[in-house]
C-alpha cells in the first residue's frame, strides 16, 4: 500500500553542500523529517554537481519518512555561467550586461527539457531566450527558426 503523502518541501541547495543551518534546517525541521539524514543522502547523490544551485523537491509522507528528487540548475543560473556575468541587469530594457549565443541557448533548453512544459527544443529554447532577455542579456545572431 502506497504511504500517506503529508506534504512537499520546495528548497534550492548547492549540489554537495548541504547543512542543517537555515534555510534547510527550519524548513525541514517543521516539517518533522531528520535533518542530517536528508543532507547526507542530497551531499551523496550531487557530489558529481559540486557548488551548483539545485532545485530539489522533497516528498513528506505520513511516517515522517521523505523521498526527493533533484532538478536541474535554474535557467537563470546557467545563463550567468554561460555569459560568465555575476548577476542580470537591474534594468533589462535599458542596460544589457552581457551577451549570450543561440547555441549556448540550445545547450541550456537540452539540458533543462525534463524540467520545462514544453515539447519541442525550440519552445524551450524560446523560454530561455525569454529568460536571458528578462536578465539584461542579448542573444546574439539569428534565431535558427527564422533561416
Amino acid at each position: 500500500m502506497a504511504k500517506e503523502i503529508t506534504g512537499y518541501v520546495k528548497l534550492q541547495c548547492k549540489g554537495g553542500q548541504a547543512n542543517p543551518a537555515p534555510p534547510i534546517g527550519p524548513a525541514l525541521g517543521s516539517k518533522g523529517i531528520n535533518i542530517m539524514e536528508f543532507c547526507k543522502q542530497f551531499n551523496g547523490r550531487t557530489q558529481d554537481r559540486m557548488g551548483k544551485v539545485l532545485p530539489v523537491l522533497i516528498t513528506v509522507y505520513a511516517d515522517k519518512s521523505f523521498d526527493f528528487v533533484i532538478k536541474t540548475p535554474p535557467a537563470a543560473v546557467q545563463l550567468m555561467e554561460a555569459s560568465k556575468v555575476q548577476k542580470g541587469s537591474k534594468e533589462p530594457n535599458r542596460n544589457k550586461v552581457g551577451k549570450v549565443t543561440w547555441s549556448q541557448v540550445e545547450d541550456i533548453a537540452k539540458d533543462k527539457m525534463s524540467d520545462l512544459n514544453c515539447f519541442t527544443t525550440e519552445s524551450a529554447m524560446k523560454m530561455v531566450a525569454g529568460t536571458a532577455r528578462s536578465m539584461g542579456l542579448t542573444v546574439d545572431g539569428k534565431a535558427p527558426w527564422e533561416n
